[in-house]
């Protein structure tokens, strides 16, 4: 066989995997996002059996133009779709923050706290809470695993000193009933929320309330001029979204990228982008590899273990000085309350 089949055989196969790619993202968002719950299977099914019919008679550039096509009419479609602040949300996600600055003084509106039960059982507390910039030392980060240690969720805490610290979690804003799903995180099913906490709320759920999750809790080597712009970075982001909601989206807008672009941006950089981003669980190795992390000349696997605080976190519970308890003796933490 000469070398212009080959490459007619490679390029047939390109095009076959891509007809595919494009016929099933279009299938599943149908199948997900159309507003209209009891035509979602058969909207679904006709589709995708309407394309693979086209495919099947015409075996040539037709068959492939059908299905670029039904991908767009579908794109077009799903891309009209809108979020919305006004849903049955859940009563953890019930306020959205917002902030105002005046100089050093950042008041904050919404900050959650909720005085949890049980995972699912709690009472929420919205609160307003002011902190001057001036007081603000540095940022922690906490990573969150549940299973795959490919995925993670990560926690900014800012560092406030005697004002305390400042935890904002990116996370997806459910509706009542609505679970989190990693396939419909990629779909048009939550809208983006910023979580301004407590970390006797944030941190504490995951570590003594959720089951089988654990927190490692980093302290970062941001000064505290690169912790501000952060800072201010991440107050205009909720300004944004309290005025325009935002689709979440497990591949583009979601907890890491946000804190990628809002770090670049905090120093006027564009975003360092690496594959260890998307693959969050591997995101501690990317610091650690970018010196981002106060490591105490420990690798990473004995850092990692330095600061997993689940246990002290459980012993701490409801203790106001949670925070200072779950960060005594570990790197990058000496000295700090």
């Amino acid at each position: 066989m000469d070398g212009r089949k080959w490459l007619r055989r490679i390029g047939v196969s390109v095009v076959g995997v891509l007809v595919f790619g494009l016929t099933l993202w279009a299938t599943a968002a149908l199948y997900f996002d159309l507003p209209f719950t009891p035509l979602r299977k058969p909207v679904a099914v006709g589709y995708m059996a309407g394309l693979s019919s086209a495919l099947f008679f015409y075996r040539d550039r037709r068959g492939f133009l059908i299905t670029v096509i039904g991908f767009v009419v579908v794109l077009v479609w799903w891309l009209s779709l809108t979020p919305s602040h006004t849903r049955n949300w859940q009563a953890d996600v019930a306020e959205i923050p917002w902030a105002e600055v005046d100089g050093d003084r950042v008041t904050i509106h919404n900050v959650r706290n909720c005085d949890y039960r049980a995972e699912f059982e709690y009472t929420c507390h919205w609160e307003t809470r002011t902190f001057n910039l001036s007081k603000l030392n540095g940022l922690d980060i906490a990573l969150t695993y549940w299973g795959s240690p490919w995925i993670a969720h990560p926690i900014v805490s800012f560092d406030f000193g005697d004002e305390g610290h400042v935890p904002i979690s990116i996370e997806t804003r459910k509706v009542v009933g609505q679970g989190y799903s990693a396939i419909l995180g990629f779909f048009r099913q939550y809208e983006l929320i910023y979580i301004v906490s407590d970390e006797r709320d944030v941190i504490r759920l995951r570590t003594n309330y959720r089951t089988g999750e654990e927190v490692y809790l980093f302290r970062t080597v941001a000064t505290p001029q690169q912790a501000r712009g952060l800072f201010l970075q991440y107050l205009d982001q909720i300004n944004r979204l309290h005025n325009t909601p935002e689709w979440y989206n497990a591949l583009t807008n979601n907890c890491t990228t946000n804190i990628a672009v809002a770090a670049a941006a905090s120093q006027g950089e564009r975003t360092r982008w690496d594959w260890r981003i998307l693959l969050n669980g591997h995101s501690d190795q990317m610091m650690f590899d970018r010196h981002q992390l106060v490591t105490d000349g420990l690798p990473l696997a004995d850092l990692k273990e330095r600061v997993h605080i689940n246990t002290v976190a459980r012993l701490a519970d409801k203790d106001p000085e949670f925070s200072a308890r779950i960060r005594e003796g570990r790197p990058g933490f000496s000295g700090q309350r």
